[in-house]
């Protein structure tokens, strides 16, 4: 048994859990077009059959826009839905004041000449901010672009940038996985966390875990997880562990 299935076969076994994922390229795999993107059916129903138990709470922390979130992962309650690097959760989405408000129309209007006619980018827009995607563009537009970004509005006052995998995330208001991490910590108040992620904008939640939690990367990269598999099927086989050892305790 690897030290990976001795945490899970533990963390199973505390009275009130907490299972936190990303969504892409932890139960999706990641795909050329996003909206194309769904979870693995293995990885679906086990934290579906998670969620149904006693004391145990299963949230997807994405850093997609949480319509998004919902249209492409298929859940909904009690799997809770955070969505834009926690800048929306399912109970309330992100509440602007009015400079925050103009200062994301502005934002808008400024990334959208930006890009404009720029091949394979793509903006994704959020109620607290725009994601500029270049996974699809050839690499000396993405560079362009990003260098544009980063020099442009990236460097405004008030703007949070968040970089990720060929993205990056511009918001009006602060938001970290981390940050949504400990809001979801505060509110279930388990005895331990499980969290799975892929990307960059996950080292904030991983940094934040405590011990006795369980942090766990999915593919290459530098990590201050403890843990690492190398794909989605990974994370499912995880997943499949941890709700029979839980189950096991609730038959």
């Amino acid at each position: 048994m690897s030290d990976l299935d001795e945490a899970v076969r533990a963390i199973a076994r505390v009275p009130v859990l907490l299972v936190a994922l990303d969504f892409d390229g932890v139960l999706a795999p990641i795909v050329d077009v996003p909206s194309d993107a769904r979870p693995l059916p293995t990885a679906a129903a086990a934290i579906g059959s998670l969620a149904t138990l006693p004391d145990t709470t299963v949230a997807l922390v994405s850093g997609r826009g949480l319509a998004d979130l919902a249209a492409v992962s298929g859940f909904g309650s009690p799997i809770r839905l955070i969505g834009s690097h926690g800048g929306e959760f399912d109970d309330g989405g992100a509440a602007l004041d009015d400079a925050q408000r103009e200062r994301l129309d502005r934002l808008r209007a400024e990334l959208h000449e930006l890009v404009d006619g720029e091949p394979g980018v793509r903006l994704e827009e959020k109620p607290a901010g725009i994601a500029v995607h270049v996974r699809n563009a050839p690499a000396d537009v993405g560079e362009r672009v990003f260098e544009a970004v980063r020099t442009g509005p990236a460097s405004w006052e008030g703007i949070e940038v968040t970089p990720g995998k060929a993205v990056l995330d511009l918001a009006v208001l602060q938001v970290n996985k981390g940050l949504a991490l400990d809001v979801l910590r505060e509110r279930t108040k388990p005895d331990a966390v499980l969290f799975v992620g892929d990307d960059v904008t996950d080292e904030t939640a991983f940094l934040r875990l405590r011990a006795g939690d369980v942090g766990v990367k999915v593919g290459p990269g530098d990590t201050a997880a403890e843990y690492r598999v190398p794909s989605p099927p990974e994370v499912a086989t995880l997943l499949q562990e941890l709700l029979a050892v839980r189950s096991s305790l609730h038959g």
